[in-house]
């Protein structure tokens, strides 16, 4: 049995755990990619959060823009994660409704999710142009409207149902239950665990939302040298995460970023666990 999980046990040591525990030694290092890492505690973490006194730095010194990244960040879990959910879950109750050519409805919906996020994002910067979109030229074809300047405005840059068995539907059809009771009482107990793995992983694709962001964000400021814009509003975690390492090369500082989003990750992982036996019903009653 060892020797046949001897492939798996070296990939995961070189390519996994031997990364972690060497960023790990470098969020403690001061590191810049062309000379030794040099050992400074935990400066990182105090310049990262502007607490207590760093050597080498005037009192107070901290990152201008970790705040921005952490707010921009929770504010597209806070409401990207659970719009996502309801509109999967509406769309799916639309989905599974026996009619005539659901198959093909399925295959269509479903389609969208194969192409990748940078083209996905480039058919969006498209679409809502400002100058040349066809979405801007409908709204300003439209008598007293005015159509927004989308990415290129900071206001506006952010922007299971198979499984439930049909005869439950039917016992309280026979009770009474109206439309809304039945979605109630059956269909949202049935697909809390579908529910609680999607917001599972809406929250660990939000901390690490990056894609997207890159994409949008070089359209709106026409150049590859600022990121985030328009005005900071597209600057999540990750992008700037991204440019503390691979741009300004400051790789120790980027390392400690990288430790503190996997604590954030792993703890609302661990707190929806907990919590997941109070709301989460599973088939034949258990938990």
């Amino acid at each position: 049995m060892l020797l046949l999980l001897t492939p798996w046990i070296v990939g995961f040591t070189v390519f996994t755990l031997g990364p972690m525990l060497l960023s790990l030694y470098w969020s403690f290092c001061h590191y810049d990619m062309v000379n030794a890492p040099r050992w400074i505690g935990l400066a990182n973490f105090k310049f990262m959060f502007g607490l207590g006194t760093i050597k080498g730095l005037p009192p107070g010194a901290h990152d201008p823009y970790f705040w921005l990244s952490v707010r921009n960040t929770l504010w597209i879990i806070a409401f990207g994660v659970p719009l996502r959910i309801l509109f999967g879950m509406l769309t799916a109750m639309l989905l599974t409704r026996p009619k005539r050519g659901v198959n093909a409805y399925r295959t269509l919906f479903f389609a969208p999710s194969m192409v990748p996020r940078v083209a996905t994002a480039l058919v969006f910067v498209y679409l809502l142009n400002p100058v040349s979109g066809p979405i801007n030229n409908l709204i300003d074809a439209i008598p007293g409207l005015s159509a927004p300047l989308w990415f290129f405005d900071p206001a506006w840059a952010k922007p299971g149902l198979l499984n439930v068995p049909r005869d439950l539907y039917e016992a309280i059809a026979i009770e009474g239950a109206n439309a809304w009771q039945r979605c109630r009482h059956v269909t949202l107990p049935l697909i809390t665990p579908v529910i609680f793995f999607t917001l599972i992983m809406g929250i660990i694709d939000g901390f690490q939302y990056f894609d997207q962001a890159y994409v949008a964000g070089n359209a709106a400021s026409g150049q590859n040298a600022v990121l985030g814009q328009p005005q900071g509003s597209l600057l999540f975690y990750g992008l700037w995460l991204y440019e503390k390492a691979f741009r300004s090369f400051q790789m120790g500082y980027a390392s400690a970023m990288a430790w503190m989003l996997f604590l954030a990750t792993m703890a609302c992982t661990v707190v929806l666990l907990l919590t997941s036996r109070r709301w989460v019903h599973y088939g034949g009653g258990n938990q």
